[in-house]
C-alpha cells in the first residue's frame, strides 16, 4: 500500500490521553504500542469500589490537563497545585473495573487520591466524593472485542475498548459547518478525543477504509480501522470551561446515525494495531489504504 493504494494521507494531529476521561496532550510524535500510543489512557480515575468514572458523570475531569516532564506525569487543574507522578513508580494493586472488564491494576497512592476527590469531590454526587487514580498494569491482556477485530488478537488499555481513535481533519470540518449552520461555535478535536488524526481525506473516509500504513523511520506501521465510534454526552463537555450542553451531538443526530452500532451516532473510527510495536509515529508521516469493501 504505497502510490498504489485508493488513498493518500498524512497524519495532522497525534494526541495521548493520558488520564481517561481527562484532557489529552498534543504531541509531534508518539510512540506506538500494541495497546496503542504509549501512556494513552495508561491510568483512571475509579470510585471507591474500583468503577470507573469519567466526564459523563464528573465534566469537571475536563479541566485536568496532563502534561509529561522529567520522567513524570505533572497534573494540572484550577485551584490545585500540581500533582507530580513518577512515571516509573505505583503503589499496591487495586483491582479496577472499566465497562464489563474487571482487572488488576496498580493504586498510585493517597496523595493522588486525596488530589482527584479534592478537585473533583465537591461537585460530585454523593457516591463519587472518595475517589483514586489507577495505572493499568502492562502484564495484564485486556481484549478488544473479537466480534469486530475478526478474532485478531488486539489489546487496549484503559481505553474504552480499543487501541486507537482515528479521525479527520476534514469530518470535523464538515460537523463545524454543520454547528455554524445551526448557530453554533466551532469545535476542535479535543471534543472527539482521538489520537491520530489524518489529512487529505473527505469526510468520513476513515469510515471506509481497510488496513493503513504509516511510513515511519523504521519502515511502516499498520493498524487497522474495526469499529465506528459512538458518541455519548462527552463532545457536549466544553473542554475550557466543563461546561455541558446538546449542540454536537445534536448536529450528530443529523447525519451520523450509524446502523453498524445500532443506530449510535458515530464519529471516528476505533483501529487495532497490527504490527509497528515500539515505531515512532511523527505528525506529517504518510499514511495510505485502500476502501473496504464489507
Amino acid at each position: 500500500m504505497t502510490d498504489t493504494a485508493d488513498v493518500q494521507a498524512t497524519i495532522e494531529e497525534l494526541w495521548i490521553h493520558p488520564v481517561k476521561s481527562c484532557a489529552g496532550v498534543r504531541v509531534a510524535e508518539a510512540e506506538l504500542t500494541d495497546t496503542g500510543l504509549l501512556y494513552d489512557r495508561a491510568w483512571m480515575v475509579v470510585d471507591a469500589q474500583g468503577e470507573f468514572v469519567s466526564q459523563r458523570e464528573l465534566p469537571r475531569m475536563a479541566l485536568i490537563q496532563p502534561a509529561f516532564k522529567m520522567g513524570q506525569l505533572v497534573l494540572r487543574a484550577p485551584g490545585m497545585l500540581a500533582l507530580h507522578l513518577r512515571l516509573d513508580a505505583v503503589e499496591g494493586p487495586l483491582k479496577v473495573r472499566v465497562w464489563d472488564d474487571e482487572v488488576e491494576a496498580f493504586d498510585m497512592g493517597d496523595l493522588a487520591a486525596q488530589w482527584f476527590s479534592d478537585f473533583l469531590g465537591p461537585e460530585a454526587p454523593a457516591s463519587l466524593k472518595q475517589l483514586r487514580l489507577a495505572r493499568f498494569d502492562p502484564e495484564v491482556k485486556r481484549p478488544s472485542d473479537p466480534a469486530w477485530t475478526g478474532g485478531r488478537e488486539a489489546g487496549t488499555q484503559f481505553a474504552d475498548g480499543f487501541a486507537l481513535l482515528v479521525t479527520s481533519t476534514a469530518s470535523l470540518d464538515e460537523l463545524n459547518q454543520r454547528l455554524a449552520a445551526a448557530g453554533h461555535a466551532a469545535v476542535d478535536q479535543r471534543r472527539v478525543r482521538p489520537n491520530i488524526v489524518l489529512g487529505g481525506l473527505q469526510a468520513h473516509d476513515e469510515d471506509r477504509l481497510g488496513a493503513l500504513r504509516i511510513d515511519t523511520d523504521a519502515g511502516a506501521a499498520l493498524i487497522e480501522p474495526v469499529k465506528p465510534c459512538a458518541r455519548c454526552s462527552i463532545p457536549d463537555v466544553n473542554p475550557d470551561t466543563a461546561q455541558t450542553g446538546t449542540a454536537v451531538n445534536d448536529a450528530l443526530r443529523a447525519y451520523r446515525a450509524d446502523a453498524r452500532v445500532n443506530g449510535g451516532l458515530t464519529f471516528g473510527m476505533n483501529a487495532i494495531v497490527l504490527e509497528g510495536d515500539g515505531q515512532m509515529l511523527r505528525v506529517g508521516q504518510r499514511v495510505s489504504g485502500n476502501w473496504r469493501f464489507d
